[in-house]
């Protein structure tokens, strides 16, 4: 059995699409260090072209690692969080709950880019939550909370803590609620 985490394939086109905006947004932030390198860059095209149907799954898990590898090409903490935010945009056609990492990454990045703003990483999830239509909310509403489910990226593990886990539980918050 598939773990809750993994969605359909028709739920994971939609939101990699979405992480894919994400994860785009905060690409400026990787590309001012490390202009010549666009391991971030492909990899959000990669999921973009798996959101339209132009890739099969098969062919995006082969080559979802490759984006966040570019974060060791880096120093700047947004920078680095910027590559990170594209490596599960490209993960997304392998589970569904990478999308929520590309979201979180990202989060963090513009929060690390801009220290003198504490309003950052809130401003960054309310653009993202404005990027969602009907059908990506409601396929982001059929994962699991944050921690509740061991098999896949929402488990316990990195993206349970910190400002990942707290931009997660936000946008799941967020989505949940009424409107």
């Amino acid at each position: 059995m598939l773990s809750p985490q993994t969605l359909d394939e028709r739920d994971r086109r939609l939101v990699a699409a979405w992480a894919a905006d994400c994860a785009e947004c905060v690409l400026p932030l990787f590309e001012a260090e490390a202009p010549d390198d666009d391991r971030p860059r492909d990899g959000i095209a990669r999921a973009r072209a798996y959101a339209r149907g132009e890739l099969d799954a098969a062919g995006q898990i082969r080559t979802r690692f490759v984006a966040g590898r570019a974060a060791q090409a880096v120093t700047a903490p947004a920078a680095v969080a910027a590559a990170r935010s594209a490596a599960p945009a490209a993960g997304v056609a392998h589970m569904g709950a990478h999308s929520l990492g590309a979201a979180a990454y990202a989060a963090k990045a513009a929060a690390l880019a801009a220290p003198d703003r504490p309003d950052a990483l809130d401003d960054e999830i309310a653009r993202q939550l404005e990027l969602l239509t009907g059908q990506t909310r409601a396929a982001l509403r059929r994962l699991p909370l944050l921690g509740t489910d061991s098999a896949g990226p929402l488990g316990s593990g990195l993206l349970a803590s910190g400002v990942l886990g707290d931009a997660i539980r936000r946008i799941q918050t967020a989505i949940d609620a009424p409107g």
